[in-house]
């Protein structure tokens, strides 16, 4: 069976509804960074998503090919994942989505490497003639969070985000977004094909002790 991180990493991937602090540790991703509104069709947002899943897929895949990954062993391909902040640096604003400024993620298992990567951008660059060069290999180590399952429209999530605060305050620790630590969310439903109402999104926001 195919070992799927949303299921033997509840912890990160199915927090409770209510806010908890958890500590996050390195892991490397895919990454394609951009700006604008992400409903916006053919935008920078849906064209970034294309192009990580593109390579997730090469990855997965390469089971089938000459390129023998060490250590590889088969996955179900982590769900897509966020960094959000505004043009100023700031706290996401929802009521001017065109000043957001985002870098898209897929995680990767820890057998992928620099080398991995570049090889599956160079596959893929030839096989479907499309340009890969936005797509990055970006190790990142997120660390102390206060994170909470959101069950609803993204457009609701102010309402969970002020809880979140409010939660990581009581325990002695303020918010700490910053130009390196983001507003974070993980997509657990296919937004495609879930309505709003239904959508189950992680939202994570980086803390420090107070």
């Amino acid at each position: 069976m195919a070992f799927d991180y949303k299921k033997e990493y509840k912890e990160f991937y199915l927090p409770p509804a209510k806010p908890s602090i958890v500590n996050i540790p390195a892991m490397n991703f895919l990454a394609v960074q951009g700006k604008g509104d992400p409903n916006q069709e053919d935008g920078e947002y849906k064209t970034a998503m294309g192009l990580l899943y593109s390579i997730a897929f090469t990855i997965k895949m390469s089971k089938l090919g000459d390129r023998k990954i060490e250590g590889y062993f088969d996955y179900v391909v982590p769900p897509l994942e966020g960094f959000w902040w505004s043009k100023d640096g700031g706290p996401v604003d929802y009521d001017h989505k065109d000043d957001f400024r985002w870098i898209s993620l897929i995680r990767l298992p820890d057998f992928v490497t620099q080398a991995d990567f570049d090889w599956a951008i160079e596959t893929a660059t030839r096989k479907k003639k499309q340009d890969f060069s936005n797509v990055e290999f970006l190790p990142y180590e997120e660390g102390l969070c206060v994170q909470c399952m959101h069950l609803g429209s993204y457009d609701d999530e102010p309402a969970t985000l002020a809880n979140m605060e409010k939660c990581c305050i009581e325990q002695g620790y303020s918010l700490d977004i910053s130009p390196k630590r983001f507003h974070h969310e993980i997509y657990l439903s296919d937004a495609r094909k879930v309505v709003p109402e239904r959508r189950k999104t992680v939202l994570c926001l980086p803390i420090k002790k107070v």
